[in-house]
């Protein structure tokens, strides 16, 4: 039985949105509190029918080698078998889970 090469989903927040996207690399950065997440896996364009959001995240992450998501922005992580279908949608409130609080950020003016 041969090794395959791990696929892992990454789910993360950016911006008010859902991020999930498909990768073979994934790991602690050495800059703090970053995750690096590269080769990221698109699917084949053997099919007839081509998926618009998918061709858009093709698209805003053409050319990137490595990227560097901040760790309280990654939702899941998970080893799956197959690939699935790269996507973004819209984060979603109301739920019972509030966010981390964060810092105010310093006025740069004073």
């Amino acid at each position: 039985m041969s090794k395959r090469e791990p696929i892992y989903k990454v789910i993360f927040l950016n911006q008010g949105q859902v991020y999930e996207m498909y990768a073979k690399q994934i790991f602690q950065s050495d800059l703090w509190g970053f995750l690096e997440i590269e080769e990221f896996v698109f699917g084949e364009r053997t099919q007839v029918v081509v998926d618009p959001s998918e061709e858009k995240l093709k698209a805003q992450f053409d050319g990137v080698i490595r990227s560097f998501v901040p760790m309280h922005a990654i939702v899941r992580i998970d080893e799956v078998e197959r690939l699935g279908t790269p996507k973004i949608s819209e984060a979603k409130g109301g739920g019972n889970v509030m966010a981390f609080p964060m810092p105010p950020m310093p006025d740069r003016n004073s």
